[in-house]
């Protein structure tokens, strides 16, 4: 028998910054829909439940102007539905596919990680500062067709906007941050313009201009770009470089043999999802997950809980390479699934691992600097203190 939505008003955000899981395997267990005080969102927390959200976009649609998203970026094509987000999808999809991600993308990401892992010097450094953040924001500026930006730039934008898009706390310096954020890259759109009119390249930029959107849809989808584009990969080099080093049996294995690469990447995101949360609103009344949901509902599609729940994987706190392999929502589901995907998978997978891995022999973590993790809407490592053979 359904009931009304169960509330917590005990979760706090800092506990979810810190360490979101046992709140999730709570959640999952207690109340699989439920409402957070502190976050302002009903929370649904298990694989199945997120799973039927998805495949019913007619009751749980993207689009609600009351998402940060849209406040943070402008209405981007994650928070439409239907023929208006199809239309705004095929416009850029171009420079996302897997063939183009693999001819065009693959060798400059290589030249840009042999760079980087040139510059690190030393037999220490912060790979989350050294060369994940740098990695992920040089790469997207190409991507995006930016390349007069500043990387560092980039990541400050970014940051700004992933905080300014999980600001369930509604704080007003992270507002500002954003906004300054939200002005900067319309500038430096603006600035490109002329030049993809002129010469058509593969950057997004470029497929969303020549493929006919309005300037107003092209800033927002920019930005929401900027912002998953640069986090996902970052983080999830950092999480792997973790995983990797707190498991050095796995480590072996993979060093043994090289296909194993990719299947580290999806465990990666599996484990910590890089992306733990999007919104969706609810249309209509509706059961789901024992609880009632009435029209006009905000509800938070908890990613990152589903990729850690027990019906779908076993022991799923555990960083495995060798767990059975199954389907995980790191990258979301349906007809929102990331156009990043394929991107990332090249970026970190295929490329970032398997060389930092290979030229700095017997990479282990800082003993005198341990890692730092943290964040529930987006998380990963914010410090990977590494030490090397050099």
């Amino acid at each position: 028998m359904a009931v009304s939505v169960p509330v917590y008003d005990e979760v706090t955000l800092e506990t979810l910054w810190a360490d979101p899981y046992p709140t999730y395997a709570r959640l999952r267990a207690e109340a699989p829909v439920a409402w957070v005080d502190a976050a302002n969102i009903h929370l649904v927390t298990r694989f199945d439940d997120i799973m039927r959200i998805e495949r019913d976009p007619e009751t749980f649609p993207a689009l609600d102007t009351r998402s940060l998203q849209v406040r943070a970026m402008g209405h981007t094509m994650m928070r439409r539905d239907g023929a208006d987000h199809l239309r705004q999808r095929r416009a850029v999809e171009a420079t996302f596919l897997p063939q183009v991600v693999a001819a065009h993308w693959g060798p400059l990401f290589e030249a840009i990680a042999d760079d980087l892992i040139g510059g690190l010097k030393g037999g220490r450094a912060d790979l989350f500062a050294e060369f994940a953040a740098p990695l992920a924001s040089r790469s997207l500026m190409a991507l995006l067709g930016l390349p007069q930006i500043d990387w560092r730039d980039l990541c400050l934008w970014s940051q700004a906007l992933m905080d300014a898009t999980g600001n369930y706390g509604d704080d007003s310096a992270t507002w500002a941050r954003g906004k300054a954020a939200f002005d900067a890259i319309d500038a430096a759109i603006a600035e490109r313009v002329p030049v993809v009119q002129a010469r058509p390249d593969p950057s997004a930029l470029s497929s969303m201009l020549h493929g006919g959107l309005p300037m107003e849809e092209i800033r927002a989808n920019t930005k929401v770009i900027v912002g998953g584009g640069l986090n996902e990969p970052r983080d999830a080099t950092c999480s792997a470089v973790l995983g990797l080093l707190t498991h050095p049996g796995q480590l072996a294995q993979v060093q043994a043999d090289p296909t194993l690469w990719k299947t580290v990447f999806e465990e990666t995101v599996r484990w910590i999802a890089p992306i733990g949360l999007y919104p969706r609103r609810v249309a209509r009344q509706v059961e789901i997950g024992g609880a009632v949901l009435e029209a006009g509902d905000a509800v938070g599609l908890s990613v990152a809980s589903a990729c850690h729940d027990e019906s779908r994987f076993e022991g799923p706190e555990r960083f495995d390479i060798n767990r059975a392999k199954g389907k995980h929502l790191a990258f979301g589901a349906g007809p929102h699934f990331c156009l990043g995907a394929w991107m990332a998978r090249r970026l970190v997978g295929e490329i970032a691992l398997p060389r930092l891995f290979a030229r700095l022999p017997g990479l282990r973590l800082d003993p005198d600097a341990p890692p730092e993790v943290g964040g529930w809407v987006f998380r990963g490592p914010v410090r990977l203190p590494v030490l090397w053979d050099a």
